[in-house]
């Protein structure tokens, strides 16, 4: 299954990273963010994207679906309104772990209700953008077991 890449998804405005509120999502950018996973992944191959598409994350997911070992999701804002992604992470048959950098349950109640949490593996919020190796790691190790 190692050469079944794992997909790293970000949604909506996390191309912003490091720029965008720090005092929430700090100042790490979305560069650093990939090269952490990367590294984290240890040789394992990884597919990372960005997008503020709707449509674009959900023909990645697809990709996933036909290619990939496990999915790593950042929905960003998609997390709480796009029914499309859910859709599509319903078929995925591997592991998915859902990712926040802040804890969306100490925000606003907009933030509260994930349409992505019922069909993940797990769900990480809180961590930081450093967050994303734990993440990666946890997906790994999801995947070989």
């Amino acid at each position: 299954m190692a050469d079944k890449p794992i997909f790293v998804l970000n949604g909506p405005n996390l191309n912003r990273l490091g720029m965008r509120e720090p005092e929430i999502y700090g100042t790490v950018t979305l560069g650093e963010v990939e090269t952490m996973c990367r590294e984290a992944a240890g040789g394992w191959p990884v597919r990372f994207h960005q997008s503020n598409a709707e449509h674009q994350l959900v023909d990645w997911i697809h990709e996933a679906i036909d290619d990939g070992a496990g999915i790593l999701i950042n929905p960003a804002g998609l997390t709480f309104r796009s029914i499309p992604i859910l859709d599509a992470l319903k078929m995925f048959p591997g592991p998915i772990i859902e990712f926040h950098i802040s804890n969306i349950r100490r925000r606003e109640e907009i933030y509260h209700h994930s349409l992505v949490s019922p069909v993940a593996t797990a769900v990480l919020a809180g961590l930081g953008p450093k967050g994303y190796a734990l993440a990666v790691h946890a997906l790994l190790d999801m995947i070989d077991r």
